[in-house]
């Protein structure tokens, strides 16, 4: 017994003198080709979107010769009313069509089955640019929207982006962050990285406002993006698998950063992005080693018997990003359900575990330790600086807003072979929900979230509340809101074929038909949410209440 207390003493000391880690990047994407996925389709992921969670659809339409279409500052911000943009920076030329999609704080799937995943990535300081530094206008998001309303193939969409960042100047709008975007089709899947080019820029420069760089994903390839650069050595003369701005290169040059007279190969990866930092290896690591586990030798963080490894600096290898490739084949075929569990991951049994940080060691009352029924993977700021917990971040972030997965399906009419699992705030406690590609708009519920005032009308808010009240007793209450989520989202699983053999059924006569069809299911699916996480919060109020020991 008096071993084990000096034991924990000491982690206890080193605990308190070990500094947290401070980045707040939070978007996971995760991307597997159509013969790499389980079912045929491309898979698209993105965790932890921006602040505006409400999701609706925007409808298609037609325009006017001449008309201009609004670039908008603040599309992904809260506190402004349903379907209201922003602040307007400037206009280009308007599409005689536009596509419905699915918007929200980034905008994710069209009519069409093209669907987008973002993630902010780091890039060089001497990229950043703001408003005030400089005249470009176009924030990712908004190339996002204006690629789903125009685009039906992700090819057209990688164009169409890097074009728009050329002309008007790329502006990022979280924080000094590059951005990579996952653009995929029912046949293929790009990654498109842009880069900033500092302050100064104006479009009369002649200059572009933007470095892109695109590569495709081989059908057989999986690949995670990290909040880091992904894209390595790149060959623009092959057209079918990789495009770029033409100042990609010029650019580095430029600023002393590569010298083509020494013969090395330009890597994007290192040549944009600065050096890399434990929130990005620890994912890049999580994916590789749980997807493609012979790939590599991977750096051992599994947990062992030794209690030190989750805090202990010098346990830990410091592997180079030239280990993680830009993609590889998964050793076993990926399902729309593991892409799921991987947004849901922890990190579980590993040295990132929040939960099995010392500082949660209680005694068991036979002269050892266990872990309290009070540790969580989630602790806020004030929990991490009461207990010196080291601030580590899993995949699941519980200040994650909303996250998707788009499933692309080549098979299918476009109207029923594309679908958006979306989930609510923290992916480790919210059900995803399907919305259809062929559906005409999402529930109220899902259209609705104030952060300033609680609403049981909200799903975000109702699952943020059950959320909130697992931080009682975490270990107990997890089970316990599984134990009612998981029935409902296997049943939605278990009936995606029977809809959509209805659905199918219905399209031969009548797409419109079809359509509201989908509409409606999804709806309803949608609208049990809040009651089911009312349920669920009522049932954690009685069971932990303080009037219990």
């Amino acid at each position: 017994m008096k071993k084990a207390i000096l034991v924990f003493a000491i982690v206890w000391t080193l605990v308190f003198i070990m500094p947290a880690a401070t980045n707040d990047e939070g978007c996971t994407v995760i991307a597997v080709g159509k013969k790499a996925s389980a079912d045929g389709s491309v898979i698209l992921s993105h965790t932890d979107a921006g602040p505006d969670s409400r999701i609706y659809v925007v409808p298609a339409a037609r325009h006017k010769p001449g008309e201009k279409a609004p670039v908008y500052w603040g599309i992904q911000d809260l506190g402004r009313p349903l379907r209201d943009d922003g602040e307007i920076l400037g206009y280009i030329p308007q599409a005689a069509e536009t596509y419905a999609y699915i918007h929200s704080a980034y905008p994710h799937m069209n009519e069409y089955q093209l669907g987008i995943a973002e993630s902010s990535i780091n890039q060089r300081p001497e990229l950043n640019v703001t408003r005030e530094t400089g005249k470009q206008i176009m924030t990712i998001e908004q190339a996002e929207i204006f690629a789903l309303q125009r685009c039906r193939k992700a090819q057209d969409a990688v164009r169409l982006i890097g074009s728009l960042m050329e002309t008007y100047g790329f502006l990022p709008s979280s924080g000094d962050s590059a951005e990579t975007l996952v653009i995929g089709d029912p046949a293929e899947a790009w990654v498109l990285e842009v880069f900033g080019v500092g302050p100064g820029w104006t479009p009369g420069s002649g200059k572009p406002g933007a470095v892109w760089v695109a590569q495709r994903l081989g059908d057989d390839q999986a690949l995670v993006v990290p909040n880091w650069s992904i894209i390595k050595e790149i060959h623009p003369a092959d057209k079918e698998n990789f495009l770029v701005s033409p100042n990609y290169m010029k650019e580095a040059i430029d600023r002393g950063w590569y010298d083509p007279a020494v013969g090395k190969p330009f890597i994007v990866q290192d040549i944009y992005a600065p050096l890399p930092v434990e929130f990005a290896t620890s994912r890049f690591w999580l994916f590789y080693s749980t997807f493609m586990p012979n790939l590599a030798q991977w750096p051992d963080r599994k947990l062992g018997t030794n209690p030190m490894a989750t805090i202990n600096p010098y346990y830990q290898f410091v592997e180079p990003l030239s280990l993680y490739p830009f993609s590889a084949a998964p050793e076993k075929k990926i399902s729309l359900q593991d892409v799921i569990a991987f947004q849901r991951s922890v990190f579980a049994g590993t040295i990132y575990d929040f939960t099995a940080q010392p500082q949660w060691l209680v005694t068991d009352g036979k002269g050892g330790f266990k872990v309290s029924p009070l540790a969580t993977p989630f602790p806020g700021s004030e929990l991490r600086a009461l207990l010196k917990l080291s601030n580590r971040r899993p995949v699941a972030r519980h200040r994650g807003h909303y996250g998707m997965v788009c499933q692309l399906r080549s098979w299918l009419p476009d109207a029923i072979g594309g679908v958006y699992w979306v989930y609510q705030d923290n992916p480790y406690i919210s059900p995803y929900v399907p919305v259809y590609a062929g559906c005409s708009d999402t529930a109220s519920s899902y259209q609705t979230y104030d952060p300033e005032n609680f609403s049981d009308q909200s799903a975000r808010w109702t699952i943020d509340f059950v959320d909130n009240l697992c931080g009682l007793r975490f270990q107990d209450a997890a089970r316990e809101v599984l134990a009612w989520r998981q029935p409902f989202e296997e049943k939605i699983f278990a009936d995606q074929a029977r809809i959509e053999k209805e659905a199918l059924r219905l399209h031969a006569a009548s797409p419109r038909r079809a359509k509201a069809f989908l509409t409606g299911y999804c709806q309803k699916l949608m609208e049990k949410v809040p009651p089911l996480y009312i349920g669920i919060r009522n049932r954690l109020i009685t069971l932990f209440t303080n009037n219990r020991e």
